[in-house]
């Protein structure tokens, strides 16, 4: 794979009080002042501070980007170490409310100890999400499980400058035999970090194969979307394959097939896998024959509203249908016309419902509320002359757990309806 001509790890002047140590005390760290009577909410759990609540001194404001430092309120009580950028909205982001504790490679390890045995409790093989950034006490960093190879993500200035010791923390609880570096979201600038993208350490010649609901897929770590797998998906996978079996299912934005061969390994009768990129489609196919089911697969390369509306002007209609877009909504001034986006899709997927089956719909986008998307997706099911009745609301699997004080980063939605 050809890396981005940008380092693969953080700059090394954001790094000064990390990596010149073995261990950094946090004697040594420098120190931000919350302001006199904002601290009631970080008291209460919540991790972050923000911008106009931190004292922003000259001295903080030449903090280099990304550095640990110790957080004191007015009154010099210490309140914790956390990371701190000082040109983000988000100042700081807690790792610890021990004051006293030393951010190394030992704490990273002890995370991801933590991490896995959750992971492990929850899954019968290592292939999931291992780390979901705040919820699992690492806010930025985000680790996707593939076996013996790992995906990582840090998307703030902070965990990218503790990357360096992430990784040696991988190779003491896990021992990796790949490390790929997904550092190509852009949320990254809001942290004034640059994308990149590369094998990290170990080798990677391909996909690579994971299990999910017992059933075998492909993942393309090092050229495919996001960290390379939508792990978040798998329990509605689960749910919606048990209604499949012998039926028809078309799965609509299908990527590489998560929901398709799920429902096909349940017993779906034939799937039909639509997507507008053709390499997603191709691990498919392959993923399709490790299963021994190739022969009840199509996949089709297009755009997923232009086939539906060509599926209902030939009335086809299926037993199953799966509309699972990427994110229509990327920001708060997306939110009109991502409804609107919703609502459309609800209405081309519900067309081609048959009397009686069942309409999955979700939405990843953190910007569209439950409440709405459960509006819009309404909406577009009468608009399309239909009736029903809702089975099932979600969010995403187990291993995506929500920190208990940021309920908004419960981003994912899904409903299953049962349609006349």
């Amino acid at each position: 794979m050809a890396a981005d001509a940008a380092s693969p790890l953080p700059d090394q002047r954001c790094l000064v009080n990390i990596t010149e140590s073995a261990a950094v005390t946090p004697a040594s760290l420098p120190v931000v002042h919350v302001l006199k009577g904002h601290t009631s909410r970080v008291r209460r759990g919540h991790p972050w501070l923000f911008s106009n609540e931190i004292d922003m001194t000259p001295a903080a404001k030449a903090i280099p980007a990304g550095s640990l430092v110790v957080v004191e309120d007015a009154g010099a009580e210490r309140l914790g170490v956390g990371t701190f950028n000082a040109h983000s909205l988000i100042a700081v982001r807690l790792l610890t409310r021990d004051a006293t504790a030393t951010i190394d490679t030992d704490f990273l390890a002890d995370r991801l100890r933590k991490a896995v045995a959750l992971r492990d409790a929850l899954f019968a093989t290592p292939h999931y999400r291992l780390v979901h950034s705040e919820a699992d006490g690492l806010p930025g960093l985000i680790i996707d499980r593939y076996g013996d190879v790992v995906s990582v993500q840090a998307n703030t200035a902070g965990m990218d400058a503790l990357l360096p010791l992430v990784l040696d923390a991988l190779d003491v609880v896990i021992a990796p035999r790949a490390v790929v570096l997904r550092n190509d979201s852009p949320v990254r600038g809001l942290e004034g970090l640059a994308q990149n993208h590369s094998v990290a350490r170990g080798t990677l010649d391909g996909p690579v194969e994971l299990i999910e609901n017992g059933v075998r897929f492909l993942a393309d770590l090092t050229g495919g979307q996001k960290t390379g797998w939508f792990y978040d998906q798998s329990a509605n996978r689960a749910f919606i394959a048990n209604l499949a079996k012998g039926r028809s299912v078309i799965d609509v934005f299908s990527y590489a097939g998560g929901f398709g061969l799920t429902a096909l390994a349940r017993g779906a009768t034939s799937a039909l896998l639509v997507d507008r990129s053709a390499e997603p489609l191709d691990l498919a196919r392959a993923a399709a024959d490790l299963n021994g089911f190739a022969d009840r697969v199509e996949t089709r390369t297009g755009d997923a509203f232009k086939t539906l509306e060509t599926l209902a002007a030939e009335g086809t209609q299926f037993g199953v249908v799966v509309a699972d877009p990427p994110a229509f909504v990327k920001s708060k001034k997306d939110l009109g016309a991502g409804a609107k986006g919703y609502r459309k899709m609800a209405r081309l997927a519900a067309a081609v419902v048959e009397p009686g089956g069942f309409l999955l719909c979700g939405s990843c986008s953190h910007h569209m509320g439950a409440e709405l998307f459960l509006q819009e997706v309404t909406r577009g099911v009468t608009l399309a002359g239909r009736t029903g009745r809702i089975l099932y609301t979600h969010g995403a699997a187990a291993d995506h757990p929500v920190h208990p004080s940021l309920p908004e980063s419960a981003y994912l939605k899904v409903l299953v309806m049962h349609l006349d």
